[in-house]
């Protein structure tokens, strides 16, 4: 069973932060990474929530600007192997779900490669659904 969902710091979130990265293929970078979340969670463009040591969740809050509203989306969802299918993913998803709607939002979002079948199956499970007759687009800088 996860362990208590609560905000995540700088200090605590680095370590596991690090780790996803590198399970993307990224170099660690401890300071740097420490650095970063610093800059992003005190300046409120990033919020993130920890289970214990065994996985974390980022979000990001957007104005809904047709419904004057928020939307809340979930940047980073990482489960350390060891812990993975014991309900870790699905709990800190329940509490972002729970603080958004808590906060009046209109929606959360998210998103994940079309092959990550079990990651899907989760997020079905708890209600998402996917949106058709979108394309993300990018330009890289």
């Amino acid at each position: 069973m996860p362990s208590d969902i609560s905000a995540a710091t700088a200090a605590t979130l680095a370590p596991l932060f690090d780790e996803y990265r590198a399970h993307y293929g990224e170099t660690p970078f401890p300071a740097r990474t420490t650095a970063w979340l610093e800059t992003h969670l005190a300046a409120g463009r990033l919020t993130a929530y920890t289970a214990g040591t065994e996985g974390f969740i980022t979000v990001t809050v957007q104005p809904a600007s047709l419904r004057l509203s928020t939307a809340w989306v979930i940047r980073d969802l990482y489960v350390r192997p060891g812990h993975r299918r014991r309900g870790t993913a699905r709990s800190l998803l329940t509490h972002v779900i729970t603080e958004a709607r808590a906060a009046g939002a209109l929606r959360v979002s998210l998103q994940t490669e079309t092959d990550n079948a079990g990651a899907l199956a989760l997020y079905e499970s708890l209600g998402f659904y996917r949106v058709t007759g979108l394309e993300l687009l990018n330009l890289s800088l």
